[in-house]
């Protein structure tokens, strides 16, 4: 009897060890003047403790998961940088996780970043900083 209650609880930990999802989450990221002109072909480097990506916006920007916030910073030449912070939250399926694998699979996402997610759309704006949290959805929390 023993053994069978040590191969379930292992069966189970391993199925629970992650129910988040992808390392990667793609951002539509789409750049504007500070008279909400759209611009095209602007430099937008992204970075996160996961690593840093570089992109020609407007465009998506496919980038790794991290519980650290994603910074953001626009150029184009003739225009004030565009910077932007994204606030890093715990997905949903981060707390099934939790109440599901005992807490097994939420260490592991975390870990790993892949219980996390930033908004899925950015829009800068040149010579403004903003920031994107995804409690406010698209909407910027805060721009200045």
């Amino acid at each position: 009897m023993k053994n069978i209650l040590t191969i379930f609880f292992f069966i189970i930990l391993s199925s629970c060890a992650s129910i988040t999802g992808t390392s990667t989450q793609p951002i539509s990221i789409v750049v504007k003047d500070g008279s909400d002109n759209s611009l095209e072909d602007v430099k937008c480097t992204l970075v996160n403790d996961k690593g840093a990506w570089e992109i020609k916006a407007p465009a998506f920007a496919n980038v790794t998961r991290s519980a650290a916030d994603l910074a953001i910073t626009c150029k184009k030449k003739g225009y004030p940088d565009g910077l932007a912070k994204g606030v890093s939250r715990a997905i949903g399926n981060m707390w099934g996780n939790v109440i599901l694998g005992g807490g097994v699979g939420a260490i592991i996402d975390h870990s790993k970043g892949k219980g996390y997610g930033y908004s899925d759309q950015m829009t800068i704006i040149m010579g403004k900083t903003t920031l994107y949290d995804r409690k406010t959805g698209s909407n910027p929390q805060s721009t200045y």
